[in-house]
């Protein structure tokens, strides 16, 4: 398949090719676009399997929930959580939790729930920091911790999603079953 003019304007850009005045004009107009990181915003760091969750404070920082018998920062040791009913509430550079990762700012609730104010959210953080907290997957994991600080309420559509996905594959399983007693 041939590549389109943006494609090949890109893949120069990419690999350090002159590119002409207007198509740099063009990419600069589009790097402004991207969203830009405020205090209170939610990041979803993608793990595999999984995703990790932290609220940004600012400055490069976010907070988030490690694993109780972690000493450096999230990486992806955050998983060992999963095993554990403890956590401890850290402050960290973004590019140290998210690693190798991938992560989006992802404010999830924002069209469902109103946002409590930056400086809510960053007090309650913040206070949290060093603080071991209860740590369970489907009541009070980190995607809960962070819907909690920035919305008021805890929720893990990870854990949602789930347990609907569970709750079909029963159904179709429970189903099957019947088919298969009612052939007979």
């Amino acid at each position: 398949m041939p590549l389109c003019e943006n494609d090949i304007k890109a893949l120069c850009v990419s690999n350090g090719i002159r590119v002409k005045a207007e198509e740099q004009k063009e990419f600069a107009m589009a790097e402004d676009k991207k969203p830009k990181l405020e205090s209170g915003d939610l990041i979803e760091i993608f793990r595999t399997g999984y995703q990790h969750w932290a609220v940004y404070v600012g400055d490069g920082y976010v907070i988030h929930l490690a694993s109780a018998s972690q000493h450096a920062n999230a990486g992806a040791s955050s998983m060992m959580s999963v095993g554990q009913n403890k956590a401890i509430v850290k402050k960290a550079k973004l590019k140290d939790v998210v690693g190798n990762d991938k992560c989006r700012i992802n404010n999830l609730l924002d069209g469902k729930c109103k946002p409590r104010s930056h400086q809510d959210i960053l007090q309650d953080a913040k206070s949290f920091v060093g603080r071991e907290v209860p740590y369970n997957l489907e009541k009070s994991n980190c995607e809960h911790f962070v819907t909690l600080l920035r919305y008021g309420v805890p929720r893990s559509q990870q854990v949602e999603d789930t347990a609907i996905t569970i709750l079909i594959s029963a159904a179709a399983a429970f189903g099957i079953f019947i088919l298969a007693i009612l052939r007979n």
